[in-house]
């Protein structure tokens, strides 16, 4: 297997030492890196499988995040945010002290106590980390909800957390529209009468319609103190609760902690980036997602980074808005998805080419296995050969990073497609279906043997739906629900999740790994499969393929060198019974392929709510190219 031996020159052999010998220590001394009111009793409280950290230990996180910095940094940008409407803004700490601490005042003026919930369902704007810290700094418990959602699915999250307060805006930009956040907040509060007010920011400057229970974001600032002591609250006191949902059922409400959560994030963004006072850190991840609260919102305050935050799409206006912001801030950390860099790779090199890039220093992947043709391409055009990419394997449950090159801890061999090793303090394995551990480079499933900081508390008012979903499978140990494989080196390959299995005749094929193997095409830059019912081997596979746009073949010829690919690397009970070639794949606005309208499409059913994709012309022509050889296959008979 091919690897890179690129580091930073740090070698720290004393942290995994340590790690290794005691983990519970480990995560003592780690801890010691934050600000506490009170120290802890008890480092660890592990009662299987509900894990409490740092216990009697009292902390804040927008202290941390903020008060921290205010008599060394008050005067550094914090955000330097660029709207997709071209408008751009640069919040000091001290700004960001100033505003959390008065809307903090007002959240308590609305009668907001420690203890209750906020729904936040913001643009990425400012205003939405702002939200999320002042929340925190009275001991509020912040649930953001990703602005792409309809008010159906806001509505079952508010009426889950039992949220008191909403805060929203008249409305945010995406791809040159006005989405109307307002009106669909009223949508999905409408007879809740738990919901005592919305407060309203004005980032369009629309015409709203504002009830009894609304109020103005600017009305509600001017009045209020700008002095807010931040509450002494337990390690383990609710932090945030973040709602993840698969594609049945109800969305589960992923609850986590303070002290924990803090000292897992504080610990992997100095590790896997090397975090720098100079540095300008930008990870495109919307704050809707858990990694827009870990890396995008606690982390970096935590360690008083400056970091780009970007409101729109990643190709709007076009194609090369991303390269252009990285210019423009001169950005020296990049942290962005293998989905997204899939869709540059279909553009073409000569965009980001023409951009000075040079500021780089160090890349890294998020949310799925990167397929190895994917990073070498970052790393060549992105990174110029010169730069380490970290690839980290995490979850919302998870907190933090568990999974990634550290080069702010260790120079290590990287491995295209593999996530390297387990943070110290994390005791990893692939395990068979009886939880035996596998020998290497056998495909089983990925377990987690021991608590760590950054975990869920437990989901939010379902204990025995967080037992059964995560701890049941294997006795005292986290499952994650991935499937993976562990090299000869201890490496650790990602192989997506083991609920995307196509079972045909009988054999387990993995979605992720099919996938990578099409891409891994010379003329290819995104891949989507998925599994239609068949009567004989029970289910048959379907391929999406979207080509660079400098591919000239034709397509009949391109099916047979795909086919003739995956027969040669999977196997043939591996090859699809058709390939569709579309211009772009069905996802939703984080950038997540969505399988299930793919699998609607190619089984002529009903394809369902499609409020959070980001270009519904997608499933359009997904259809009509589905349409297409269909016609074309009937018309041959």
């Amino acid at each position: 297997m091919e690897s890179f031996n690129i580091g930073l020159g740090n070698n720290d052999n004393e942290t995994r030492k340590l790690a290794n010998s005691d983990y519970v220590h480990f995560w003592d001394e780690q801890a010691k890196n934050l600000s506490w009111f009170s120290p802890w009793q008890k480092t660890l409280e592990w009662t299987p499988p509900f894990a409490k950290w740092f216990v009697g230990g009292k902390i804040n996180a927008s202290y941390n995040a903020l008060d921290i910095h205010q008599s060394t940094r008050s005067k550094k940008p914090a955000i330097m945010w660029e709207g997709e409407n071209g408008e751009s803004r640069v919040i000091t700490y001290a700004d960001m002290w100033t505003q959390v601490q008065k809307l903090a005042n007002s959240l308590k003026s609305l009668g907001v106590k420690k203890g209750d919930r906020v729904t936040i369902y913001l643009p990425m704007i400012p205003e939405l980390p702002i939200s999320m810290l002042a929340c925190s700094r009275i001991g509020a418990t912040h649930t953001v909800i990703f602005s792409g959602f309809s008010a159906s699915s806001i509505r079952d999250r508010v009426e889950d957390s039992k949220s008191k307060i909403i805060i929203t805006a008249d409305g945010g930009y995406r791809r040159g529209s006005i989405v109307p956040l307002k009106e669909v907040i009223d949508e999905a509060i409408s007879g809740l009468n738990f919901v005592k007010n919305v407060i309203v920011f004005e980032r369009t400057k629309t015409k709203i319609q504002l009830n009894d229970k609304d109020v103005l974001w600017n009305d509600l600032l001017k009045e209020a103190s700008d002095t807010c002591t931040p509450e002494h609250l337990e390690s383990s006191h609710p932090l945030f609760i973040l709602y993840t949902s698969g594609t049945t059922g109800k969305p589960k409400g992923v609850l986590h902690g303070t002290g924990g959560y803090l000292t897992h994030l504080y610990s992997t963004f100095k590790w896997a980036f090397d975090i720098k006072d100079s540095d300008i850190f930008f990870c495109t991840a919307d704050i809707g997602w858990v990694t827009g609260h870990s890396y995008v919102v606690y982390a970096p305050l935590l360690h008083g980074a400056t970091e780009v935050m970007y409101e729109g799409a990643p190709d709007f206006p076009d194609a090369s808005r991303i390269w252009d912001i990285i210019q423009k801030y001169h950005v020296t950390i990049f942290y962005t998805t293998p989905t997204s860099l899939r869709m540059f790779i279909k553009f073409g090199d000569d965009i980001p080419n023409s951009f000075d890039l040079s500021s780089i220093r160090l890349l890294g992947t998020v949310g799925e296995p990167i397929n190895p043709e994917v990073w070498k391409w970052y790393y060549s055009v992105i990174g110029k050969e010169k730069c380490p990419i970290i690839d980290t394997w995490w979850q919302t449950e998870t907190g933090g990073m568990l999974i990634s090159a550290l080069p702010g801890l260790e120079t290590i061999p990287l491995k295209p497609g593999s996530g390297t090793l387990p943070i110290p303090g994390i005791s990893m394995s692939v395990v068979d279906e009886n939880g035996t551990d596998l020998p290497p480079n056998t495909k089983g499933y990925l377990i987690i043997k021991n608590p760590w900081p950054g975990m869920l508390l437990t989901l939010w008012g379902d204990d025995t739906k967080y037992k059964n979903v995560y701890w049941s499978k294997f006795k005292n140990c986290y499952y994650p629900g991935d499937f993976a494989i562990r090299d000869d080196d201890g490496y650790f390959w990602l192989l997506g999740r083991a609920d995307d299995v196509l079972k045909v005749a009988g054999h387990r094929i993995g979605t992720a790994e099919l996938e990578s193997c099409i891409v891994s095409h010379s003329d290819v830059s995104e891949s989507a499969v998925c599994g239609i019912p068949d009567d004989v081997k029970g289910e048959v596979i379907i391929s999406f393929v979207v080509l660079k746009e400098s591919s000239s073949k034709p397509h009949d010829s391109l099916r047979e060198e795909i086919v003739s690919k995956i027969r040669n690397e999977i196997g043939a009970i591996a090859t699809p019974k058709q390939i569709y070639f579309v211009s772009k794949l069905p996802k939703t606005r984080s950038g997540k392929i969505m399988r299930r309208l793919l699998k609607s499409i190619a089984s002529n059913d009903q394809i369902g709510d499609i409020s959070t994709l980001e270009d519904g012309a997608a499933v359009s022509e997904v259809q009509s190219a589905f349409d297409d050889l269909k016609n074309s296959i009937q018309e041959k008979k």
